[in-house]
């Protein structure tokens, strides 16, 4: 088996033709070199060069050798470069995972920001509910989760990003002038659009949990499976939705978004990770996510 010191050895001689001049580069002496190449070509049972008295040249299997060794070397040189690079965080991928409200105002920002930073980096997004993220982090399908409200696990690390009201999205024919709060109260029994309807817990208990809170009823539910569809529904008149205030920045035809008064309650979204992961990755990216969340108003 050849080594890379082997290999590094030949290369200089095969180079200068000469061992004086090959020593001196390798900062040897002349007498060790000549017993490794002689090593070498027991080794690799082949006869390299062919030694004269003024000059010595490459026999067919050292010219062989010489174009192989090249390839070799540069192979790992530019391995190391990756591997560095790869340890250093500026080149890989990250699989993040993310809750569809997360879309609206800070993700959109921290992903700019990071590819702003790391350019080499691969990003794959991946839309998940809550259940899905959890299960995707324990299988290390993922490496991020944007999630609301937190994963809950001893295995994850979760920082906080955003703690946001809850603010209402109602059909854009609903007799409430635009700008006006909302008292939920004052509706009677409306249709409470939830999501997601499995798995539960989720979001949507938290939703029923604070309007529960306020004795605010919600026997007439209508279930779906993430924010897109049920604004969708939304829209088209089938009730009204509690979304996250972010969601509000982002105007849709047919429904309008109202404050609530009184305030109905918060909801926070963070960032998870699982607790054994130290890549440089996923360090860097939570960083600038941190960042990000600092300078939101």
């Amino acid at each position: 088996m050849l080594s890379i010191k082997q290999l590094t050895y030949f290369l200089a001689v095969a180079e200068e033709l000469h061992f004086g001049r090959a020593a001196e580069r390798l900062d040897i002496a002349q007498p060790p070199l000549s017993r490794q190449i002689k090593q070498l070509e027991t080794d690799i049972g082949a006869i390299l060069f062919n030694r004269g008295r003024s000059a010595i040249t490459l026999t067919q299997a050292g010219e062989r050798l010489l174009e192989r060794s090249k390839s070799i070397l540069t192979q790992l040189e530019d391995t190391h470069l990756e591997v560095r690079r790869l340890g250093q965080g500026a080149e890989g991928r990250l699989r993040i995972g993310f809750v569809g409200s997360a879309t609206y105002g800070i993700l959109p920002n921290i992903i700019k920001s990071y590819r702003a930073n790391y350019p080499q980096v691969n990003l794959s997004l991946i839309p998940m509910n809550n259940a899905g993220l959890h299960r995707a982090l324990v299988s290390r399908e993922l490496d991020i989760a944007f999630a609301r409200p937190a994963l809950k696990d001893s295995e994850f690390v979760t920082r906080p990003l955003i703690e946001e009201p809850l603010i209402a999205a109602v059909p854009d024919t609903h007799p409430l002038d635009s700008g006006k709060k909302l008292d939920l109260s004052s509706l009677g029994e409306p249709n409470l659009i939830l999501y997601p309807e499995f798995p539960r817990p989720s979001y949507a208990d938290v939703v029923l949990d604070f309007c529960e809170q306020q004795g605010i009823n919600t026997s007439r539910r209508v279930w779906t499976m993430d924010l897109q569809t049920a604004l969708s529904l939304v829209a088209i008149g089938e009730g009204i939705c509690i979304v996250p205030k972010s969601v509000g920045t982002s105007q849709r035809n047919g429904l309008r978004y109202h404050q609530i008064e009184p305030v109905l309650g918060h909801t926070s979204l963070s960032v998870n990770y699982r607790l054994d992961e130290q890549g440089l990755h996923i360090q860097n990216f939570i960083r600038i996510a941190q960042s990000v969340s600092r300078k939101m108003p």
